[in-house]
């Protein structure tokens, strides 16, 4: 033990102590203090003065002395429940039986340096070598402190020592680093778990655009850290972070107000300690800036000097967390026995008193102050109404006492084993050997559920299990209550849950819950486009594309549809997509079906005309017996679009490409063979000729049918080896397209080509046979419908390809029934006029005429 005094003696000396003796240096440092002495000494330190204004230096004999004033008086009931937590505990006959605990208690200031002060000289006392001695004990272990930068201090300074610290209000989750601080435990949970709180708070009624303000410490700044970590899993952006501190000037605190005003928040974030935000709180409640609904950290939101009703008035409806409160029914028989006639030599009496009595006592021996009221010595404090004397809903003050009696339990393991019938505890080591690692030690592995049947024990960071009660302001009765309104614990899954009574919540804005977005929610059918330069909170609303939706409000993107579904207009529901085909009941199926039939009709009646009047001159002259193949030919060919229009099956498909393959093979070979018929005619004209014996009807038959049959061939191969089928196409985007697939698309491109070929040919051999006589034009007719027939499919190509849907369908029916009627009314209107119309030219000699006058 005197090995450590003299260790933290350098470290004293490093902070402007003189060196002296040990006593000196530790039993007589001038510091006000709460003193019992016991068997095992406990220390306490607490911001019983929360403003440090000032120093008195006078290095000859002691130490930089410190002037401290705002005295707080939750802070000043939190060392009276440690006291009254250990005379408890020496008067229990089961705990440290035997055993007195004796206290030592300083005030912070709220001040990290003078908190290290108080720290080493608690923690560097010497053993008693006389009753009669000045000099204090050292302590075994340490209750401190409220504010996290203080207990960094003394955590980072005290553990190399292994001194336990026990604290019961620093939060910041940096604490929870064994590596660093393995001595350091707390009876209140880390800000990790209260930023996990806050944010589920923020994420509950929606709020994306909250502003924040921090103390300039590592309470503020680490807190603010991890409830931004945690809020930005959920979308919120924190739109301006303010900086505080209880020693800032008035025009640095006006920075953060006009930080305030100029932002379109309504929701902010105060991770502040309640001195560092009393000056703000002040400064917004003077420049009357409300409509803010704040959100408070456990530092602020109950304390006792900010919440009265000029408060209210900005900061009504205040929503923040704090641990569950606690009732201690015999705590306050202690705190109304609080008097400085009790024991004039205690520390910090004397100024509560003043506060709560309203006069100065004045002992034995003292000169009175005139100018102040003196009390008479009759005062007492039972009957006080103060919040001081509400023992019914502790929270931090619960958090001292856990503390104290942590430390105890730790302190009863160490010193007492249990019989080996274990019935009951024996002595099993003197006080004078322990060690404070020995009791840093227990506390790690302590657990015993206290009195009001709350299990106490610490985590493998020193971490109390998490729990939190919501807390609101409200004014009731001219009076601003924290009402509770929810809790945020630990469910059976494992995970943390908020339960809220929302209903019962006054909010700033009244009943109504404030919201707070810098752009309003993306509603169905839109989704998020970020604004460049802004947070991700901040962005335009733009319609879902084609074939997209967005059914929730605010989607950050937009979902695809199914490929057999499109968007709706309102692009918030997929329907199934429009199934597209050419039918017979719409108009364009309508008039292609009549115009195919017409064109059908037109044949049949023009094959009925010529077989009736077979034995004229003008059909003997165009050969009756071909020209009716080729109206028969042409007859089916007009039958043919009638397999494209409907709903496509595997039959249709093989019917529709064949059909119309074979039909047009058949029609061409006929105009084939009356094309060879011309020229060998016109040839046969010529004296010594004998070509028009060898075409006649039998080889006429020969050249139609062997060229009909090599497209029998090529179509044969197709369905066998990769026939048309069936097919569904997506090429359109809001439309599925039912169509017949070629299947092989070299025996398609066969058929067409062998098709073009027959034409070809046609149009030269027409063409050579050009300068018959006039009267039997022919030949002429049939280039003309050659040529007719090779620009309507030459013009067919490009028109098809850039049909959509079943107007591709439309225009290869077009492409036939056009190209048929251009053979029919090419190579047949011309001789049906001259039956039907001009019968006295259907005469031998009318066609023989020209023929005879260009003879021998």
């Amino acid at each position: 033990m005197l090995g450590r005094a003299v260790l933290l003696s350098s470290l004293l000396s490093l902070l402007d102590f003189e060196t002296a003796s040990s006593c000196e240096m530790f039993g007589r440092f001038d510091m006000p203090s709460l003193l019992r002495r016991g068997d095992i000494m406990i220390g306490g330190i607490f911001p019983v003065f929360n403003k440090e204004i000032g120093r008195t230096v006078d290095f000859r004999y002691h130490p930089p002395g410190v002037e401290c004033a705002g005295f707080d008086l939750r802070a000043f009931r939190w060392t009276q429940v440690m006291a009254f937590a250990i005379e408890e505990i020496n008067n229990d006959t089961t705990l440290l039986p035997n055993i007195s605990l004796g206290y030592r208690i300083l005030n912070s200031c709220a001040s990290p340096t003078n908190t290290l002060r108080a720290a080493l000289t608690l923690a560097g006392g010497i053993e008693e070598t006389e009753p009669s001695s000045s000099c204090f004990p050292a302590i075994s272990a340490l209750i401190a402190e409220s504010g996290s930068s203080q207990s960094l201090a003394v955590a980072g300074t005290l553990g190399p020592f292994q001194v336990p610290i026990v604290s019961y209000f620093s939060t910041c989750a940096c604490l929870s680093d064994n590596s660093k601080y393995p001595t350091f435990f707390r009876t209140i949970p880390s800000d990790y778990f209260q930023a996990k709180a806050l944010a589920a708070l923020v994420k509950r009624f929606g709020w994306r655009w909250i502003g924040a303000i921090q103390s300039d410490n590592d309470y503020g700044r680490q807190g603010l850290v991890a409830f931004t970590h945690e809020v930005e899993k959920f979308g919120v952006c924190v739109a301006f972070v303010g900086t505080i501190l209880r020693t800032y000037s008035t025009e640095k605190l006006q920075v953060v107000v006009e930080m305030i005003k100029g932002s379109s928040v309504k929701v902010i974030l105060a991770f502040v300690p309640e001195g560092d935000f009393y000056p703000l709180m002040k400064m917004i409640v003077q420049q009357n800036l409300t409509g803010i609904q704040w959100i408070a950290s456990e530092a602020w939101i109950t304390a006792a000097r900010p919440s009265n009703p000029e408060m209210y008035r900005a900061f009504g409806g205040a929503l923040g967390f704090v641990m569950p409160k606690m009732a201690i029914p015999k705590l306050k028989s202690f705190l109304t026995g609080i008097s400085p006639y009790a024991d004039a030599s205690a520390a910090f009496v004397r100024e509560f008193w003043e506060i709560m009595a309203g006069c100065k006592a004045v002992l034995p021996g003292e000169q009175a102050d005139t100018s102040q009221a003196i009390c008479t010595g009759n005062e007492t404090l039972i009957e006080s109404q103060d919040d001081f004397f509400n023992v019914t809903e502790l929270r931090v003050s619960y958090n001292v006492y856990k503390a104290v009696y942590a430390i105890a339990h730790a302190l009863h393991q160490l010193l007492f084993c249990k019989s080996a019938s274990g019935e009951s505890a024996r002595p099993c080591m003197n006080v004078s050997d322990i060690q404070t690692k020995q009791v840093t030690y227990h506390l790690q592995r302590v657990k015993f559920k206290n009195q009001f049947s709350d299990d106490v024990f610490f985590d493998q960071n020193g971490d109390p299990p998490a729990s939190y009660d919501l807390i609101n302001w409200q004014l009731r009765d001219g009076k601003v209550k924290h009402v509770t309104l929810g809790h945020f614990a630990l469910a059976d899954n494992g995970d943390y849950e908020l339960s809220i009574q929302e209903e019962q919540i006054v909010w700033r804005t009244g009943k109504m819950v404030p919201v707070s977005v810098c752009s309003d929610e993306c509603p169905v059918g839109t989704r998020k486009a970020q604004i460049k330069g802004k947070p991700i909170c901040c962005f335009d609303c733009i319609p879902c594309a084609d074939g997209t939706i967005a059914n929730t409000t605010g989607a950050a993107d937009c979902t695809p549809c199914p490929k057999e579904f499109w968007s709706n207009e309102r692009r918030d529901e997929c329907v199934p997509k429009i199934i597209e085909f050419l039918t017979y009941h719409e108009p364009m199926g309508v008039a292609l079906t009549v115009v195919s039939l017409l064109g059908a009709s037109l044949s049949l009646a023009t094959m009925l005309v010529f077989i009736y009047f077979r034995h004229t001159p003008v059909i003997k002259a165009s050969n009756s017996e071909l020209s009716i193949f080729l109206l028969f030919s042409l007859f089916l060919c007009f039958l043919c679009p009638l397999t494209f229009i409907g709903r496509p099956t595997t039959w249709v498909c093989m019917l529709r490409h064949t059909a119309f393959g074979l039909t047009f093979a058949f029609c061409i070979s006929c105009i084939l063979g009356k094309t060879i018929v011309v020229v060998t005619a016109f040839k046969a004209s010529f004296p010594g000729s004998k070509v028009a014996g060898k075409f006649g009807p039998r080889q006429q038959r020969v050249i139609v049918c062997s060229c009909t049959l090599v497209q029998i061939l090529i179509c044969v191969l197709w369905l066998k080896l990769n026939p048309p089928f069936p097919d569904t196409v997506f090429r359109h985007s809001d439309r599925i397209i039912l169509e017949c697939n070629t299947g092989s698309e070299a025996a398609f491109y066969a058929v067409l080509g062998y098709i073009g070929f027959l034409s070809l040919l046609c149009l030269v051999l027409a063409f050579l046979a050009r300068k018959l006589p006039d009267n039997f034009n022919e030949a002429k007719l049939i280039s003309f419908s050659m040529l007719i027939f090779c620009a309507v499919w030459i013009t067919f190509i490009p028109a098809y390809v850039s049909s959509p849907g079943k107007f591709t369908v439309a225009v290869e029916i077009f492409a036939i029934l056009a190209s048929a009627f251009g053979l029919l009314v090419s190579i047949f209107a011309p001789k049906c006029y001259i039956i039907l119309i001009k019968p006295e030219k259907n005469t031998k000699k009318h066609i023989m005429g020209k023929m005879l006058h260009t003879g021998p």
